[in-house]
């Protein structure tokens, strides 16, 4: 017995084998690699049943297509025949070891099947189970023809024989079927250890009632193996999702792009706020009174969630009891703006320019660079004589003869 098991793909699944209640090996092999599923059957008792359904997994496995298409999953059944006719003739096996098989493929709404023997597939429907395959088998044949009826053909003893089998004949080829599903429908297929021990409508009913493809398909195997699982018994369970899968998967991916360019959005906000936050604080700032003098700030005044956005650059020695009391209430209480700390520390010294010519004494006029009158007055001004300290008073009688002279 062999089993593959691969990736989940767009469908939910289930599988379950088992040798049975009375055969000693199990002969069956399957393939559970979506969107492939495979059910083989083996013929030919020990070594040889058992290799024969092994070597058609390994090849079907190995050929099939990526997605369902019935001519190139037919080529790969075609060439498991062909490679068990050859391990036969090369003594892999024993001559004459066959095999059925079921193999399908199932993706979004679309199955493709190839079957050669009993095997079979079925599917679920709205909750009506219905046969997809046709059997290979001497029954089937009697049954078309009229000669027994379904009933009598569960208990007929010739009800194993086949009339095609991989491995029997190298021009042997599978039915091919394509079947267009609908989402909510359920893909079955199995071994005749359950089509041959459960009643159709039974198998339908646990089908129709199990939600879980896995549970599904063990309370399948369970129900054979309570017929008296007289044969091996392989149950492959497939839910066909549709193109819900694939909306999941788009609305998915949409949903994390949006949430990508939501967190770059997000980003270059944030960028952009600390960019204007850091522009602000590094080109503004304010004056205030810092224990009775004017203060230079850079930054905004007040806090941002609890952060302060200002630093101290400097407290003057301009006293705010000197300024303006509208000025120096305005200091206290609000603080006064500037575009920027050279524009704060110009207001400084217009303050302190306004203090010194409010506190210079009348009639004291102020040049620039000093703080008193270039000039100094002779006493004689002061006298009203009007003559220079410098000047020499014998300077004009010498000049001048005395009186009574004749010039």
């Amino acid at each position: 017995m062999a089993a593959r098991s691969f990736k989940k793909a767009s469908s939910t699944f289930g599988s379950r084998t088992d040798v049975g209640c009375v055969r000693e090996h199990n002969e069956d092999s399957l393939v559970v690699a979506p969107p492939l599923y495979v059910v083989c059957d083996g013929m030919g008792g020990h070594a040889a049943g058992e290799v024969a359904s092994e070597i058609a997994v390994d090849v079907i496995a190995e050929r099939a297509p990526r997605h369902p298409d019935a001519e190139a999953l037919g080529r790969a059944v075609e060439e498991a025949n062909l490679a068990i006719v050859r391990a036969a003739r090369e003594g892999v096996g024993r001559e004459g070891m066959g095999t059925t098989c079921t193999a399908a493929m199932l993706e979004n709404e679309r199955l493709v099947i190839a079957q050669v023997g009993d095997s079979r597939a079925y599917l679920l429907h709205k909750g009506r189970l219905q046969q997809l395959t046709r059997d290979h088998s001497l029954m089937t044949d009697l049954i078309e023809a009229g000669k027994i009826t379904s009933e009598e053909a569960r208990v007929h003893p010739q009800r194993s024989v086949i009339t095609r089998a991989l491995g029997s004949d190298p021009r042997t080829t599978p039915d091919l079927f394509e079947i267009n599903v609908e989402t909510g429908d359920r893909l079955l297929l199995c071994s005749d250890g359950l089509s041959g021990m459960v009643e159709d409508d039974e198998i339908e009913s646990l089908m129709a009632r199990t939600p879980d493809p896995q549970r599904c398909a063990a309370l399948l195997v369970n129900e054979a193996i309570a017929h008296g699982g007289y044969d091996n018994v392989t149950v492959v369970v497939a839910d066909v999702t549709g193109f819900a899968e694939a909306r999941r998967r788009k609305v998915a991916r949409k949903t994390k792009v949006t949430a990508a360019l939501l967190v770059l959005l997000l980003a270059a906000i944030v960028a952009g706020a600390v960019g204007i936050f850091n522009f602000l604080t590094s080109n503004s700032a304010y004056l205030t009174d810092v224990d009775g003098k004017v203060a230079v700030y850079r930054g905004l005044q007040g806090d941002v969630f609890g952060l302060s956005t200002s630093k101290l650059v400097e407290v003057t020695d301009v006293s705010v009891d000197d300024l303006q009391p509208g000025l120096a209430n305005r200091l206290r209480t609000d603080g006064i703006k500037a575009d920027s700390v050279e524009g704060a520390q110009e207001l400084v010294q217009d303050y302190r320019q306004e203090i010194e010519e409010r506190n210079r004494p009348s009639g004291e006029v102020a040049e620039p660079g000093t703080g008193a009158a270039d000039a100094t007055t002779n006493p004689a001004d002061a006298n009203g004589t009007g003559t220079p300290a410098d000047a020499d008073p014998t300077a004009d009688q010498a000049a001048t003869p005395p009186a009574g002279e004749g010039a």
